[in-house]
């Protein structure tokens, strides 16, 4: 009996939004028949409050969804040109399981129409959709990610989030300056 406890607790760690109900049928997949109210009082012997009011840690969120994540931002470039020192934007994905970096678009006015036609090109299916099998997109509180850029991607099944936490550009740092310099130096 103790490790169908420790198992009902575990479920409910690692997946927090399962209620009793959907743990006792976790439970029953393997092999485990458990009364519903067994595992409603192993969860409250633990201090673990029922599905609807438990709370989900960053660590959980992205623990459950990793193979699933992606994150976008933006970084600056400065470039020298015939017209003086101009800022770039350059906005980047990072599938967050694999590290992969994709470069979505680069501007000097990082404004609507530019998000709107990033969108229409990262959906693209027949150039290959940017965010194929992302259910979670990652953003900061940027205005540049506006309504109609998100409308789009949770057209296609990706559901951008925008969290003050989240930080894609820390992913991204170390590799920023190649970027800068020369994107060939970026591989590997």
């Amino acid at each position: 009996m103790k490790k169908i406890r420790e198992l009902i607790v575990m479920m409910a760690i690692e997946n927090p939004d399962w209620g009793y109900r959907r743990i006792q049928g976790a439970l029953a997949n393997l092999g485990h028949r458990v009364a519903r109210s067994t595992v409603a009082k192993t969860l409250a012997d633990n201090g673990i409050s029922p599905a609807p009011g438990r709370p989900t840690s960053w660590r959980t969120f992205m623990r459950s969804h990793w193979e699933t994540l992606a994150a976008a931002d933006f970084f600056q470039v400065e470039v020298w040109t015939p017209m003086g020192l101009r800022t770039f934007f350059v906005l980047f994905a990072i599938r967050i399981a694999t590290r992969k970096v994709e470069i979505l678009g680069i501007t000097d006015a990082a404004n609507e129409d530019f998000m709107k036609q990033v969108a229409r090109n990262v959906t693209d299916f027949q150039r290959g959709n940017v965010f194929d099998g992302v259910t979670h997109l990652i953003t900061d509180n940027d205005t540049r990610f506006a309504d109609h850029f998100r409308t789009t991607l949770k057209d296609v099944g990706s559901s951008p989030s925008a969290s003050h936490r989240a930080r894609p550009t820390a992913h991204l740092t170390p590799n920023a300056g190649c970027a800068r310099s020369s994107p060939s130096a970026c591989a590997g």
